[in-house]
């Protein structure tokens, strides 16, 4: 294959892989949420999680990679191993809430390369481009650049009780509910005052103005989307087709 297709050349002097269209983005998730949350949703879990793997790998991101493969491959042991060398109603409640959190984990799996290679700019462009409507588009731009906040400021709030000494095992088994206070008391406040920024930044970019504005690099499909559309397409046949150790 050319590797003009999946490489780029950087400023820098560096290769990396282009980012692919917000729109096939989105697109890929809504897909992979709906397949493997449906009725025969784990036939799609292997192939989904190949996608979701393959996404990260290409991203560059092999952290995020390993874990998601060490992540479903605990929860088929769980799931599915260790009734059978276990069999009693403990295992089979563990085993009936990995059959339900693999799937999600797929599909959280794909919905992080969106969240991780989309600026709400990006996607707010794309949303319009798909002529999305404006609540959509506004509420989606604000909630990808809302959580990445949240995720800094309990960072944040980890590290100040940390400094204090109030975090630990031994600490929250003494005192269950004052611990639970220290850290959400603090991640609500912050929570409504990052809120209350985003905001203001959202209204000063202009995302609630009823104009059209112009987007400096306009979203458009390329041939990454195209082999990503067609990768996705052989492995949901290969799923409908092969047989799924999943059942």
């Amino acid at each position: 294959m050319n590797t003009n297709l999946l490489t780029v050349r950087s400023p820098a002097g560096t290769t990396r892989a282009p980012r692919l269209d917000p729109r096939t983005k989105i697109l890929l998730v809504l897909l992979v949420s709906m397949v493997v949350t449906g009725p025969d949703g784990l036939r799609f879990v292997l192939p989904g999680l190949l996608l979701a793997a393959g996404l990260a790998l290409w991203e560059g991101a092999r952290r995020r990679a390993l874990v998601l493969c060490v992540a479903v491959a605990t929860m088929c042991v769980l799931g599915w191993l260790l009734p059978l060398w276990w069999p009693n109603p403990l295992t089979a409640i563990v085993s009936l809430t990995c059959t339900y959190l693999i799937r999600f984990t797929v599909a959280i799996g794909v919905g992080m390369h969106l969240v991780a290679t989309t600026s709400p700019t990006e996607l707010n462009a794309a949303l319009r481009a798909a002529r999305a409507p404006r609540a959509i588009s506004v509420t989606m731009a604000v909630m990808l650049r809302f959580f990445p906040v949240v995720a800094a400021e309990a960072a944040a709030v980890r590290d100040a009780l940390r400094l204090r000494g109030l975090t630990g095992v031994g600490a929250f088994l003494c005192h269950p509910v004052l611990s639970l206070e220290r850290f959400t008391v603090p991640m609500i406040a912050s929570s409504l005052r990052a809120g209350e920024d985003l905001a203001a930044s959202a209204i000063l970019r202009g995302l609630g103005s009823h104009r059209r504005p112009t987007a400096l690099h306009p979203p458009r499909f390329g041939r990454p989307d195209l082999v990503w559309a067609l990768l996705t397409a052989g492995l949901a046949t290969a799923a409908i087709v092969l047989p799924t150790p999943l059942t």
